[in-house]
């Protein structure tokens, strides 16, 4: 069978058994989101973190028991090792809390292509001024597409709070593309279209000015 016909599950398992080959396809399989997980946050050190993600996922022998897909469970890995590494920058550094630090208060942007809208640099600015906790779950909603449900397993939350969460974090965004916006025409513009602009953001990768 081809490897790009392999379940996710049977490459896990071949990877965990020692097979290289299976690691690699996964790799590159899932590569993209979780790199864009930790790109739009903690660019700096994301390369670093995508490989902490898929050897957690190697080392954690029988605890994908496919009850989900492998996908949102290694997003759920992201997770933990993102709270893990803002856990120990608390040790090192200034105290910084997820639930009211942005991410442009860990360090620079990452960079974005070019020719990017401006609606979408503006989008992508604002991400970063809201609280972590809120740009997680707009980030896994609209660029991952992952469900409600799927997003309380990510993040080890309720349902419900998820909903909350994705409900007040539109209305945090707005409020930064509003205070970020250097005319009326470009907040209209983005505000306007909202959930059309961000479904269609690329990959974070333009200085967003922090």
């Amino acid at each position: 069978m081809r490897s790009s016909d392999t379940t996710d599950q049977a490459l896990l398992s071949a990877w965990q058994a020692g097979d290289q080959h299976a690691g690699a396809t996964l790799f590159e399989r899932h590569y993209d989101g979780i790199q864009r997980f930790f790109a739009s946050k903690v660019p700096h050190v994301a390369d670093d973190l995508v490989q902490r993600t898929f050897l957690a996922c190697l080392e954690a022998r029988g605890r994908f028991r496919g009850d989900s897909s492998l996908r949102t469970y290694l997003f759920g890995i992201a997770h933990n090792t993102l709270r893990h590494f803002l856990r120990g920058r608390e040790r090192s550094e200034a105290p910084l809390h997820s639930g009211v630090a942005s991410a442009a208060e860990l360090g620079p942007g990452p960079v974005t292509v070019l020719g990017q809208r401006r609606e979408q640099r503006l989008l992508l600015r604002a991400l970063r001024h809201i609280p972590l906790d809120y740009q997680v779950v707009l980030e896994l909603h609209y660029w991952e597409q992952q469900t409600t449900a799927q997003i309380a397993e990510i993040t080890g939350m309720p349902a419900g709070t998820i909903k909350t969460r994705l409900r007040r974090g539109r209305q945090l965004l707005q409020e930064q593309i509003t205070a970020l916006a250097e005319s009326d025409d470009e907040r209209e513009s983005t505000l306007g279209g909202f959930d059309d602009w961000i479904r269609a953001l690329p990959k974070p990768m333009t200085d967003m000015g922090g």
